[in-house]
């Protein structure tokens, strides 16, 4: 009976001890309730970025220079230089036969001398009529003056008169026939000279130095202009790129922009500048054309392929990924979160490169947006942020 005493007198204890249910409901945590949408984030920052015009294209001389035979219809006798050779302005390239020239030399010689000896005959000639003639003159002045005293015919004077009148054309025939002489003998001498030079240019020279990119001259062959150059040369060896611009980005580029050019299969890219571009555009491509000067043009042969990376501007700016920007029919605008709240902020945007944007207005530093602009987020939305960087999200940002 003991035990059964002894819980009887602990029940009072026990029930004092024990807390009424509405005290023990009270003091259960409040329910939170479901959490916003957990959306990947990222923050505007400043960095470099470079607005830039991708092209391709081929490197070429800068200037060709086709050199031809000055002297048509001589055989090409022999040649100097080949494919590939460095020339100096001046140098010979090949000689032509002189053969020809010089049998016409010959011949214009002789026709000289024989020229002379007609002068020197006609003068001899001059100096008879000439004497002939002064005489048939005085004979004319004397028989006018007996004539006129009345002791000598009338008949006779005029007959006198006639004969000093004949004489005095012969001296002027013979003048005009050293004249002739003389002048045959300048025009042999202008032909001489003709010979002369024709003879020179039988020695092809280089117009300029440079290195030869093609020959067409060939042992045997006549030479003549309307076969083509005897050969080419690239103008002091300088080489430059002929870059395709797309339409869009001609009014971007200019001249004396920086350039970095990719050969194929080079190692090391080529710096370049932009020297001249072309006024108009290929009608067919719609492509430009700008003409870029190659700072180091060893180890490049013309007729290369090359890619171009032309500079437009560098600077720092507000970027943000390119997937964070919305671009719609009133312009562009990015998710702009603030107090857990997705904003949609409109936004000017400027250079892309990469993934990334340039935003010139609507955005500072360390602003968060969110990193998907196609991302099922309204204007208004209440959210939790992930920032995500370079190595992934982080754990959600508590504002």
């Amino acid at each position: 009976m003991r035990p059964a005493l002894s819980l009887l007198l602990a029940l009072p204890l026990l029930s004092a001890l024990v807390l009424p249910a509405g005290a023990v409901d009270a003091e259960k945590a409040p329910s939170t309730g479901a959490l916003p949408p957990a959306i990947i984030a990222v923050r505007a920052n400043e960095a470099p970025i470079t607005d830039r015009i991708l092209s391709n294209g081929t490197i070429t001389a800068v200037e060709e220079v086709l050199v031809a035979p000055q002297v048509e219809g001589l055989a090409i006798e022999s040649l100097k230089a080949d494919v590939g050779d460095r020339v100096e302005a001046g140098s010979v390239l090949a000689t032509l036969s002189r053969d020809q020239l010089i049998l016409q030399r010959s011949q214009f010689d002789a026709n000289r001398a024989k020229a002379v000896a007609a002068i020197a005959q006609l003068e001899a000639q001059l100096v008879e009529v000439r004497s002939n003639a002064q005489e048939a003159v005085k004979s004319s002045n004397r028989a006018k003056q007996l004539a006129a005293q009345g002791t000598y015919s009338s008949v006779q004077a005029e007959q006198a008169e006639a004969e000093a009148n004949a004489a005095l054309a012969r001296v002027r025939s013979a003048e005009a026939s050293i004249k002739v002489a003389q002048a045959d003998i300048a025009l042999i001498d202008a032909q001489m000279k003709d010979v002369e030079l024709r003879l020179e240019r039988t020695e092809v020279k280089a117009p300029v130095s440079g290195i030869i990119s093609a020959r067409g001259a060939r042992v045997g062959s006549i030479a003549s202009a309307s076969a083509g150059p005897l050969f080419t040369i690239i103008q002091n060896g300088e080489l430059e790129m002929r870059a395709d611009i797309a339409e869009a980005d001609m009014h971007r580029i200019a001249k004396g922009q920086t350039a970095i050019i990719n050969l194929i299969g080079a190692r090391n890219p080529t710096n370049g500048t932009v020297r001249l571009i072309e006024p108009t555009l290929n009608t067919t491509t719609r492509l430009g054309m700008a003409r870029i000067e190659i700072e180091d043009s060893a180890g490049l042969r013309a007729g290369m392929f090359a890619d171009a990376e032309i500079i437009v501007a560098t600077r720092d700016a507000i970027t943000v990924p390119v997937t964070s920007v919305n671009m719609g029919p009133d312009g562009a605008d990015v998710l702009k979160i603030e107090d857990g709240i997705a904003k949609r902020t409109a936004v000017t945007t400027g250079i892309r490169e990469g993934g990334r944007v340039e935003i010139a207005d609507g955005l500072i530093a360390g602003d968060l947006i969110v990193a998907k602009a196609g991302a099922f987020v309204r204007d208004g939305d209440r959210i939790t942020p992930v920032e995500e960087t370079g190595s992934g999200p982080v754990a959600a940002i508590t504002e």
